[in-house]
This record gives C-alpha cells, sequence and structure tokens, in this order.
C-alpha cells in the first residue's frame, strides 16, 4: 500500500486550484491588433471631421467627403481580399484575424459614402436620386456594389455561419469577389479625365483575384 507524501497532502489542501483560474482562457496573440486597427480604422474619419469643422474640405465640401468615403470604402473592401494572399504568399497569419473587421469597416464607410449622398448631396430627392440610379451608370454600378455588401455585412458574425451552414455562407460570401469588381468600375467611370487612379485600384484587385484563382487550381489539382 502506497502513502501520499505529507507535504504534497498539506500542499493540495492548502493551495487549492481555482476553479475559474483552470478553465480560464490564454490571450490570443497579439492582443493589441484588433483594438489598434479599429483605431486606425476610424482614424479617417476623424480627420476628415475635423478638416470639415475647420473649413478645409475645399469649395465644394460635400463632394469632396462623398469622394473620400468612397475611396475608404474601396480601400477596405480591396484589401479583405488581400488576407488570404498574403498568408499564401509570405505565410502571415495575422491579416486574417482583422479580415472580418476590414469588411465591416469597408461596408461602414460605403454606408457613410451613400449616405453622403443621398441626405447631402440630394437632400433626399427620391425621385432625383431614382433618376441618378437609373440613368448613370456609374451610379447605378455603384449603388449594386453597395447592395452586394448588405447581405455580406448582415452574416459577418459566428451565429449566421452556424445559422446558415458553413456551406451556404460560403456561397453566399463569394459575392465579396463581385462587389470589389463593381466598385472599381463604378470608380473609373466617375473619374471624367485622370484615370490612373482607379487604374491602380483595378490592377491590384486583378492580382489579388489572379492570386485566388491559381490557388484555387492548384488545390484541385492536387
Amino acid at each position: 500500500m502506497s502513502i501520499k507524501p505529507m507535504s504534497a497532502m498539506s500542499q493540495s489542501r492548502t493551495n487549492p486550484v481555482p476553479r475559474a483560474a483552470a478553465t480560464r482562457k490564454r490571450p490570443g496573440p497579439l492582443p493589441w491588433l484588433k483594438p489598434a486597427f479599429c483605431v486606425g480604422s476610424l482614424l479617417p474619419l476623424v480627420v476628415m471631421a475635423v478638416r470639415g469643422v475647420r473649413g478645409d474640405l475645399g469649395a465644394n465640401p460635400i463632394g469632396e467627403a462623398l469622394n473620400q468615403l468612397g475611396l475608404l470604402a474601396l480601400i477596405f473592401i480591396v484589401a479583405a481580399l488581400a488576407c488570404t494572399p498574403l498568408k499564401t504568399i509570405f505565410g502571415w497569419t495575422w491579416p486574417l484575424r482583422v479580415r472580418r473587421m476590414i469588411g465591416v469597416f469597408g461596408f461602414f464607410y460605403a454606408v457613410l459614402h451613400v449616405s453622403t449622398y443621398t441626405g447631402l448631396d440630394q437632400n433626399f430627392d427620391w425621385s432625383a436620386i431614382y433618376a441618378d440610379v437609373t440613368k448613370r451608370k456609374f451610379i447605378f454600378v455603384g449603388f449594386s456594389a453597395f447592395l452586394l455588401l448588405i447581405p455580406l455585412a448582415a452574416t459577418s458574425t459566428n451565429a449566421a455561419v452556424k445559422r446558415l451552414g458553413f456551406m451556404r455562407w460560403k456561397q453566399l460570401h463569394r459575392l465579396a469577389y463581385v462587389a470589389p469588381i463593381l466598385a472599381v468600375v463604378h470608380f473609373i467611370w466617375r473619374v471624367k479625365r485622370d484615370i490612373s487612379e482607379p487604374m491602380t485600384y483595378a490592377a491590384v484587385l486583378a492580382t489579388l483575384l489572379l492570386i485566388r484563382v491559381m490557388v484555387s487550381l492548384r488545390s484541385r489539382l492536387a
């Protein structure tokens, strides 16, 4: 018969391990990443608001705000597609941790862009807005891109994945490839003279989509 040493018995009685401590989850790597990304994503909006209060948005402040908000929406939407290629090429995993936040901020700035157009630029003149959407092709394409972002943002939570099922959720989120294409087309058609900036975003988007296609083909062949 074995006898448990008194020192071990007394230590287990005097220093019990708390149940909460035993079940407490350890913080993941880079715990500062999401808060820092959130602050950095809101910083352009704060700068724009300060410029608006100071009157530094130029002769047409509404138009300037409209353009800047649309550009920010496009940047975030394209950046969301860059997360997986960055992992594929460089092995970076940290972009995947904020990919959902990137997409949500893209939708956030798209909402501000559309709200600025409908509220400040058109003063909620729905007949004029309808005429713009139906007669001006760049507005029609931009509005279509915004509509595609709505179901993506609405199903961006873990609860939505469980509710839809992963396969249906994945099929729905293929719209994330269509929306930025329409957004880039909207940008190109919006610019009347120098299209070098929108074509730069078009080239970046084409590169990201090409990488995704190559990775998908490689996985199928493997």
